[in-house]
């Protein structure tokens, strides 16, 4: 069986109102009006592919991947290739469907194709995606990292424009500079503490990120 698959691009340019896409975010400080979050800021990889799949059912919870610069092929997580393991595993659209767990290092997008036959035996692979975790660091999903589809609370985040930020490395490691930190994960911006600089969209039942300045 034959599936297609690619890493998703967590960071895509985002509208204020879209906003769903989680890799940059809109700019948004405090006295600009609204009560309405900003966007987020994570990072991602982004490659495709057409690979055969390992197990019975393809890429399902703690499978294993291989990593590369444009193929990734699941293998068993015992292989000296598996360098990644799937935490979660969702059909549809990430940006429609259920969010990874937070410390996801990148999703990897599964498109529907027809084959001959597959686990089964309807004919049809499933649209779908699979959160993934590496196996050893560096974890880009974690707090401060300036990696993974999601913004937490401890990542970073600098300004890239048009009102727009996106997420590096708190430690300045990467290759800009950190100018915010998100600090707290709230409902609504008035539930920021004060000194509050930034806000950030986030995902999930808190969607307010208050950023202070660096």
């Amino acid at each position: 069986m034959r599936e297609r698959w690619s890493v998703g691009v967590v960071c895509a340019l985002l509208a204020l109102v879209a906003g769903l896409v989680s890799g940059c975010g809109l700019l948004s400080k405090p006295g600009d009006g609204g009560d309405g979050p900003s966007a987020p800021a994570s990072g991602g990889h982004a490659s495709s592919t057409q690979q055969t799949g390992y197990g019975a059912q393809f890429l399902a919870v703690d499978e294993c991947s291989s990593f590369g610069t444009t193929s990734f092929t699941e293998v068993p997580c015992t292989s000296e290739r598996a360098a990644a393991r799937v935490i979660a595993r969702y059909d549809g659209k990430v940006n429609t469907g259920p969010l990874c767990p937070a410390t996801t290092d990148f999703v990897l997008h599964i498109s529907r194709q027809s084959p001959s036959s597959d686990e089964d035996g309807d004919g049809m692979v499933p649209q779908g995606y699979a959160c993934m975790r590496n196996l050893e660091p560096p974890h880009p999903g974690d707090p401060g990292n300036g990696g993974g589809p999601r913004t937490l609370v401890g990542d970073c985040v600098y300004g890239s424009g048009n009102g727009q930020v996106r997420e590096t490395a708190c430690d300045g490691s990467g290759a800009r500079k950190p100018q915010y930190q998100v600090v707290k994960a709230v409902a609504r911006r008035a539930q920021c503490p004060k000194g509050t600089a930034l806000y950030v969209r986030l995902k999930g039942s808190e969607p307010v990120g208050c950023a202070r300045q660096l």
